[in-house]
C-alpha cells in the first residue's frame, strides 16, 4: 500500500485556526525521516515554520533548512504574479511594474491568476527545475495550503485557466499542474480539523469540494487537540453521586472551630468534581464529532491535546511519529 509520503505532493488544509501549519510541519518531518528530500511550502507573506523548529524567520521565497532532509519555503502569491509578469515584460523592473496601472488592472481583472502562478511554482518544486542550482530536487512537497475555501480556489485555478488558455506556455504548465493534482499516484490530500461541529463540517465540505473540482478524495483527516476519556461508566456514576451529596449537604456549623478549613476543603472538592464532569462532557462531545468523520471512507487520526504553553520541535516530532505510524 502506497504511503502518503510516497507521493510528490501532499496538500494539507482545513478550517483556519485548527493547526494546519503544525500538521504540515509534522508531515514534512515524517517524510524526511522516511528518507524523502522534503520541502514544506507556506502560502502567504508570513513564515511560521522556522519558529516551530526554534529557528529565526526566513525571507519569503528563500528555502531554509528546518531539520535533516527537510526544508521550508514561503510563497507570496502577489510576488509570484509580479515575477511571472516580469518574465513576460522582459527588462521592465519589478518596482515599475508593481506600481503600474497595468499590473493593478491585470491582478484585479484576472481572478485566480495569483493562485495559478503559485500552483505553477509548487509544481516546479516537484521537478528538477524546482531545485536551486547545484542541488538535487525534492522528493516530496508538503503544501501548507490556506483555509478550506481559499485552498479549493487555489487547487481549482488550473482548471479555470485551462478553459481559457488552450495554447502556449501557460496552457502547457496548467495541464501539468492539473495532472499532478488529479493523479492519485502523485498527490494526496490531508484534512485538518478540531473536534468541533464547525471544523468537522468544514472538513466534510472539503471532501465534497475535492470531489467536485478535482475528482479526488481526502486520504485522511487529522483531528487536533483531543481530550482523553479519563473515566469509566462506574467512575462517572461515583462522581455524580458525590457531587449530588455535596450539593445537598448542610454547611458547617458556625460554632465549628475548623469551619474555615472545612469550607476550603469543600470548595476544592466541588471544583475537582465540576472539572471532572466538564472534561468528560467535552471529551464525549469531541468523540461524537469524530464519529461524524468516521462515517466517511477516509482515515481519521486523532492527535492528543498537548499540555504546554507553546508547541516546539519536540511536539512536532511527536506528531510526526503518529503520522508515520498511521499514514
Amino acid at each position: 500500500m502506497q504511503s502518503l509520503f510516497d507521493r510528490e505532493l501532499l496538500v494539507v488544509t482545513g478550517k483556519g485556526g485548527v493547526g494546519k501549519t503544525t500538521i504540515a510541519a509534522a508531515a514534512g518531518l515524517a517524510g524526511a525521516r522516511a528518507g524523502r528530500r522534503t520541502i514544506v511550502v507556506e502560502v502567504g507573506q508570513e513564515s511560521r515554520l522556522p519558529g516551530l523548529f526554534g529557528l529565526p524567520s526566513a525571507r519569503p521565497g528563500v528555502p531554509c533548512a528546518l531539520a535533516a532532509n527537510l526544508w521550508g519555503l514561503s510563497i507570496d502569491p502577489d510576488r509570484a504574479l509580479l515575477e511571472w509578469l516580469q518574465v513576460l515584460g522582459g527588462r521592465v523592473s519589478g518596482r515599475v511594474l508593481a506600481s503600474s496601472g497595468t499590473f493593478q488592472y491585470f491582478a484585479a481583472a484576472a481572478p485566480g491568476a495569483k493562485e495559478l502562478v503559485t500552483m505553477v511554482k509548487i509544481w516546479r518544486l516537484t521537478t528538477a527545475r524546482g531545485a536551486r542550482a547545484g542541488t538535487a530536487g525534492h522528493d516530496l512537497v508538503v503544501l501548507d495550503a490556506p483555509a478550506t475555501g481559499h485552498a479549493l480556489g487555489l487547487l481549482g485555478s488550473p482548471h479555470t485557466f485551462g478553459a481559457i488558455a488552450r495554447v502556449g506556455p501557460i496552457a502547457g504548465q496548467t495541464r501539468k499542474v492539473q495532472e499532478l493534482l488529479q493523479n492519485p499516484q502523485r498527490s494526496a490530500y490531508l484534512g485538518v480539523a478540531l473536534a468541533t461541529e464547525m471544523a468537522v463540517t468544514e472538513a466534510l465540505e472539503l471532501q465534497d469540494g475535492l470531489r467536485t473540482r478535482l475528482g479526488r478524495e481526502l486520504a485522511a483527516v487529522v483531528v487536533n487537540a483531543l481530550l482523553p476519556q479519563r473515566f469509566s461508566a462506574a467512575e462517572l456514576e461515583r462522581i455524580a453521586s458525590v457531587a449530588q451529596q455535596r450539593a445537598s449537604a448542610p454547611d458547617s456549623s458556625p460554632q465549628d472551630a475548623d469551619q474555615e478549613e472545612r469550607a476550603r476543603r469543600r470548595a476544592v472538592t466541588d471544583a475537582a468534581l465540576s472539572a471532572a464532569q466538564t472534561v468528560h462532557r467535552r471529551a464525549r462531545f469531541q468523540h461524537n464529532q469524530l464519529a461524524r468523520l468516521r462515517r466517511r471512507e477516509f482515515t481519521v487520526l486523532g492527535i492528543p491535546f498537548m499540555w504546554r504553553a507553546q508547541l516546539d520541535a519536540a511536539a512536532v516530532g511527536a506528531i510526526a511519529t503518529r503520522l508515520q505510524r498511521a499514514l
